[in-house]
């Protein structure tokens, strides 16, 4: 397979991704050529009904020709829905976001029945965070840190209805998306096998001293991806940094120097995104 390329398989749907740089189709279409040989070879067939494409010009846009599977044409989406997302070819969310809105809508009904056969919070909470919450934030790290601040509000506005039908605070949709970013970080650095293990680098337990030196350097690196591509500064991997550099342990100036200085640092130096501890160190 090209460097270019990638293919992603899931259950009976298979998906290629590839690169085009200076308008060079090649090596994409090759690489769709030898998986349709391939399944011919193997006994396998393409839906040439189903099968679709989509193209992200990004800003300059180029002619496209048609790509061609034994003799069809395949035709070109402007959105499709992969993996239970909703993709759009300029990569907005607005389409994703009204979906799991409209979905979750529907879940609110069920949730307002219960409440009227007088359930108890605890139980209308679980019913939530199973059939409401499970909605608000699947697959939240590909797609929330890009929505629109109109995205946002529409689903946090579900959250708040929910919160006044069980009477109980619950996680703002902000919230969902930090937790999770945590979590996926982490699982990625304890997966070797992971495709994006090597972008993340553990750092060592460090001190608050350390944490002022430390906190400059890694919001100038956030700040760079920021200025090189929007879209991919408020992706996962860079939010999960920005969190990272908001949770650096603090220097404690206004403790009494005599009494020592309580300072934070993550309890599992294996784990970059850990949980905090708060230490007292002996006087001086």
């Amino acid at each position: 397979m090209h460097s270019l390329n990638h293919i992603v398989k899931f259950t009976g749907d298979t998906t290629v991704v590839g690169l085009i740089s200076k308008n060079d189709k090649s090596a994409y279409r090759e690489e769709v050529q030898r998986l349709t040989a391939w399944c011919r070879a193997n006994n396998l067939s393409l839906n040439g009904d189903k099968t679709k494409e989509m193209v992200d010009f990004r800003r300059a846009q180029s002619d496209h020709s048609l790509l061609f599977i034994d003799g069809s044409p395949v035709e070109i989406d402007k959105s499709t829905k992969f993996l239970g997302v909703h993709l759009v070819e300029n990569f907005t969310w607005s389409l994703n976001t009204s979906s799991i809105s409209k979905k979750a809508q529907q879940h609110l009904y069920f949730l307002r029945k219960l409440r009227k056969a007088h359930l108890p919070p605890p139980i209308l909470t679980m019913f939530y965070r199973g059939t409401i919450e499970s909605v608000l934030s699947s697959c939240i790290t590909a797609w929330f840190g890009n929505c629109t601040t109109s995205d946002r509000k529409t689903l946090q506005r579900i959250v708040k209805t929910a919160e006044k039908i069980i009477g109980v605070s619950l996680h703002y949709i902000t919230d969902m998306y930090t937790t999770r970013c945590i979590r996926k970080a982490n699982s990625i650095v304890d997966d070797p096998t992971h495709p994006s293990h090597t972008l993340f680098t553990l750092m060592p337990d460090v001190s608050a001293k350390t944490a002022e030196t430390l906190r400059p350097q890694l919001r100038m690196a956030a700040s760079t991806m920021e200025e090189k591509n929007m879209v991919h500064s408020d992706s996962m991997f860079p939010a999960s940094l920005g969190i990272r550099v908001e949770t650096l342990p603090e220097v404690g100036v206004e403790d009494p120097p005599n009494k020592g200085i309580s300072k934070t640092f993550p309890t599992d130096p294996h784990n970059m995104f850990g949980s905090a501890k708060s230490v007292q160190h002996p006087p001086l």
